[in-house]
């Protein structure tokens, strides 16, 4: 059976047919971009038209690149970031720009709801703190949490607000605007932290809707991930260059697919993903919270299991970084050059590898330079919107090869403070998938694995997890069977990385120098960038 999937990310779309047989094959696949509106005051916004004319170009690319046929495909769905806000009309219009995750505007209701009080668990009121963990194993504990993105246009744009007939995330703006059907699915619910996760009680929490001040009248039905839909509407299957009737999955969040699609489908089985954000997850059957890290346990697209999801807010976005700002001459040649490649992965991979061979000619602890990868504040273990990244130790003779060493050792030492703080509440696993754009890099692969101490392993397609698990998903729901065990059976390990011993003494200095860095400079943070 052929399944499209449209792969959303922070940055960019990654259109992806696949066949799914005896095996899963990415027939084909194409890439977007659209731009991240950021402000002052800590918006960070999106463009919906800019969304759909870059699936409705990528789709139409896809088939030039194959055989395949428009008909011929049984399901589509969408894989995407989550916690975005999207204000939309009666007929799924958005009212105005989609909000990013990143978002932090809504700092002053945060604080306003949830840090009075006399008696406070982690800066948060704890009768707020408790109400909210009892209901559902987590809390809005962050600024940048979608329910402090409502509030903040309620605050500040009431025209906008007033218009509003359904508050949605993007998953299922894009899905609605495909079918003409207004939802949201369980895992994006969850995300607001308003759902109630109890058994027997799964949906909207009313008693918190009331603590948040949510008009329940703004949200929609609750369907899963694997559900039905809808299909394809006449005028979005011409703009798409598909049939109409197509089915349209209900899909979900990247964060939901990525551990299906790494193949961690077993209980206790961990992947740590890096894309433009990173994260550590541990695929369980329980919910598990940890409020002094900020970690808890997300919902799954396998109903009843859940991933245990620790943060890092700009992973891959530091390697943007360093393209945009800290880039070795030649491969600015380099990249000059590849300017008119409309195959924007083929740049992409190419310049990871680039990349790649120059750190690989410094040794170890890039001579020792430490750089701290909080470019947009940092979330997990600790929440401070304030933080930012930091170059530690550059002397006269430190060179930006050791630079660029420095930011992807920060983004495993951050990776690796991350997986401890996981295992004081789960046991993770000695074994761990990694996927995501930074898998592509073999470098950086054995340096997670010695600087983390464990063993790792990637996939084909690393850097399509996501849509790799949304595909099986949808593949699933139309075969009646369990994703899971279909996980297992189709997504295999094809490199695997060990420690590299001799490495780790250098590495355990420079990152417990690391875990050091926000601890003495959290105030500074504080004085320059508040």
């Amino acid at each position: 059976m052929y399944i499209i999937i449209y792969d959303f990310g922070t940055s960019s779309v990654k259109t992806c047919l696949f066949d799914i047989s005896k095996t899963i094959r990415l027939i084909s696949g194409h890439s977007a971009n659209y731009s991240l509106y950021t402000s002052d005051d800590g918006g960070v916004e999106q463009d919906a038209d800019e969304w759909w004319n870059a699936i409705c170009s990528t789709t139409k690319k896809v088939f030039q690149l194959c055989d395949v046929k428009p008909e011929e495909i049984s399901g589509i769905a969408f894989c995407t970031q989550i916690q975005g806000s999207v204000f939309v009309d009666k007929q799924g219009n958005a009212l105005r720009r989609p909000m990013n995750y990143l978002d932090q505007r809504g700092v002053n209701e945060y604080k306003k709801c949830m840090c009075s009080g006399l008696i406070k668990v982690s800066g948060c009121n704890l009768f707020k703190l408790m109400r909210n963990l009892a209901v559902n194993y987590a809390a809005s504990t962050s600024a940048k949490d979608p329910v402090w993105k409502y509030k903040w246009v309620e605050n500040n744009e009431p025209e906008i607000f007033n218009k509003t007939y359904k508050w949605l995330d993007i998953n299922e703006y894009l899905a609605a605007r495909c079918t003409g059907n207004i939802f949201r699915t369980a895992d994006s619910a969850f995300a607001t932290f308003l759902y109630d996760t109890r058994k027997g009680r799964e949906g909207w929490n009313k008693g918190l809707l009331k603590m948040y001040g949510i008009n329940p009248r703004h949200l929609p039905k609750i369907i899963n991930c694997t559900d039905l839909a809808g299909e394809l509407t006449e005028k979005a299957a011409s703009e798409l260059g598909l049939v109409a009737g197509t089915p349209v999955y209900a899909g979900g969040g990247d964060t939901t697919f990525v551990s299906i699609g790494a193949g961690a489908t077993r209980v206790g089985d961990t992947h740590i993903y890096v894309g433009t954000s990173g994260w550590v997850s541990t695929f369980l059957n329980h919910q598990v919270v940890d409020i002094n890290a900020m970690i808890t346990g997300v919902l799954s697209a396998c109903r009843g299991y859940y991933n245990y999801y620790a943060e890092l807010e700009t992973a891959g976005k530091c390697i943007d970084w360093i393209k945009d700002n800290l880039i070795l001459d030649e491969l600015g040649d380099y990249i000059k050059s590849s300017e008119n490649t409309s195959d924007f992965e083929y740049m992409f991979k190419n310049i990871y590898s680039y990349i790649s061979d120059a750190i690989s000619k410094v040794p170890p602890g890039a001579n020792g330079v430490i750089f701290t990868p909080w470019l947009h504040g940092n979330r997990c273990p600790f929440e401070d919107a304030s933080a930012a990244g930091i170059f530690f130790n550059i002397k006269i003779d430190t060179t930006n090869k050791d630079m660029l060493r420095a930011i992807f050792e920060g983004i495993c030492y951050h990776l690796r403070w991350l997986l401890e703080c996981e295992d004081k509440k789960v046991k993770t696993s000695d074994s761990i998938r990694f996927v995501g754009g930074g898998a592509l890099s073999p470098v950086f692969c054995q340096m997670l694995s010695d600087i983390t101490g464990r063993r790792i392993e990637t996939i084909n397609n690393p850097q399509e997890a996501g849509a790799i698990g949304a595909a099986l998903v949808v593949a699933a729901g139309i075969r009646g069977c369990d994703v899971r065990k279909l996980a297992k059976k189709l997504v295999k390990p094809v490199h695997t990385y060990v420690p590299d011993l001799k490495n780790q003494k250098i590495y355990e200095r420079n990152y417990r120098v690391f875990k050091q860095l926000y601890k003495t400079n959290s105030k500074n943070f504080k004085k320059i960038n508040t």
